[in-house]
């Protein structure tokens, strides 16, 4: 019987010929990331050896990443003090995967991973963080664990106790029309199987409209195959993962792609026209709660976000840039634009995006992750509405209980902003 991408790499990372949905493995990790929460883990990692009495010892430090990404610059005393520690930990274990408060290597930590060539093709990636899906869009197999699982990969270098999930195959023909992007057909394949709708299976992407699909429009795909339930969304590596590698993030060795049997079984299939697809809205306070954007149209809205770890790369500023250039954002609305990297930020600012952006009424925020959830920059008044290209609009998501969350592509959300209304890109 043929396996699954999952499959294969599960079987490969525990040292098996197969694996069968079921079975319970302990797959080898090739790269454990964390954030700011990685104090979490160091408490949880120091107490391991506490009652071992050994030296405490990372199992590989060359295959930890830790970025500080969610509340930066530091916002209080508290966090500050753990970002200390954090650093101090990551010295003594000679972590180089290190991304601080840096203009020249930091960012939002679902894009630092990428963009430096951390991620491969058929690897195992674990990390603290439940949008650690977002990098099966470079064909590997990563999921998010908690930081008392992350404590035991530090010092085993596996994850103990994982069955193995089925797989949903998710097949997009034809390519999206113009101004309707790869976040549409994630929130519309969100919609059409609901929030649980893949609970604890993972989602496989293939047909010619993913194909066509450069990496930064497969990353937020993936990003977003959490909000279905997933445990992972993962595209199978081609040409165009093979070329992001070499020509974007800079690896040079050797690339070892996986892919599915032909006679692969899997628990569903499910079809999408991408051609036949239009801008889409998650509406309040549940990512699956989407419509077509019609259904939405003249909502007023206080604040627009474009950004974070699901729609902040050079491809969504690009076509806000393009929207709002010579225009101007509409008076009594605040947009906030948060590029997913420093490293994006600089491209962004040679090509002129900023500028337009700024020029129309766009504040420029460093990259970070904070207004996304609520933490840090960008809190909402009792009353509000947002309308952002975040991932997530549950109650309370963007810091205020008694606000509303839209959820939307960059395409939406700058054509909203010139009228202060949720507004369609295409006209």
């Amino acid at each position: 019987m043929g396996q699954t991408i999952v499959q294969k790499i599960l079987a490969r990372a525990s040292a098996r010929p197969t694996v069968a949905v079921g079975d319970v493995v302990e797959p080898a990790v090739d790269l454990a990331m964390s954030h700011e929460n990685g104090a979490l883990v160091i408490n949880q990692f120091l107490e391991i050896y506490q009652r071992t009495g050994l030296e405490p010892r990372v199992w590989d430090p060359a295959r930890i990443a830790i970025i500080f990404d969610h509340r930066v610059p530091a916002e209080s005393a508290k966090t500050a003090t753990n970002q200390k520690r954090i650093r101090e930990f990551v010295r003594a274990q000679a972590i180089a995967k290190f991304h601080d408060i840096r203009g020249d290597q930091g960012g939002i930590c679902h894009q630092i991973l990428p963009e430096n060539g951390y991620v491969r093709p058929g690897a195992v990636v674990v990390g603290t963080d439940s949008h650690t899906t977002t990098h099966g869009a470079l064909g590997a197999f990563a999921f998010g664990i908690g930081a008392t699982e992350m404590a035991a990969v530090w010092a085993l270098g596996k994850v103990l106790n994982v069955e193995v999930p089925a797989t949903i195959k998710v097949v997009v023909r034809g390519q999206l029309p113009p101004r309707v992007q790869s976040k549409d057909l994630i929130l519309h394949l969100i919609g059409r199987i609901t929030a649980e709708g893949a609970n604890f299976k993972v989602l496989e992407f293939h047909g010619d409209g993913i194909r066509a699909m450069p990496t930064s429009s497969r990353l937020t795909i993936s990003n977003m195959a959490v909000e279905a339930g997933a445990t992972a969304g993962i595209v199978p590596a081609d040409e165009e993962t093979v070329r992001y590698l070499r020509e974007e993030a800079g690896v040079t060795d050797a690339l070892d792609p996986v892919a599915p049997d032909p006679d692969a079984t899997y628990d569903q299939v499910i079809e999408i026209d991408a051609a036949s697809l239009g801008p889409h809205v998650a509406r309040p306070h549940m990512v699956d709660n989407v419509a077509p954007i019609a259904d939405t149209l003249g909502t007023k809205v206080d604040q627009i976000v474009i950004g974070s770890c699901t729609n902040g790369r050079l491809e969504d500023l690009a076509i806000a840039a393009e929207i709002l250039k010579g225009r101007r954002v509409a008076d009594g609305v605040r947009m906030l634009v948060f590029p997913a990297s420093w490293k994006i930020y600089r491209e962004a600012l040679d090509r002129g995006h900023l500028a337009a952006l700024a020029d129309a009424g766009a504040v420029i925020m460093n990259p970070g992750c904070g207004c996304c959830l609520g933490v840090h920059q960008g809190a909402l008044g009792d009353g509000e509405v947002a309308l952002s290209t975040t991932n997530r609009n549950f109650l309370g998501r963007m810091g205020n209980p008694k606000a509303e969350v839209y959820l939307c592509s960059p395409a939406v959300a700058a054509a909203s902003a010139l009228t202060g209304t949720i507004s369609d890109p295409r006209k």
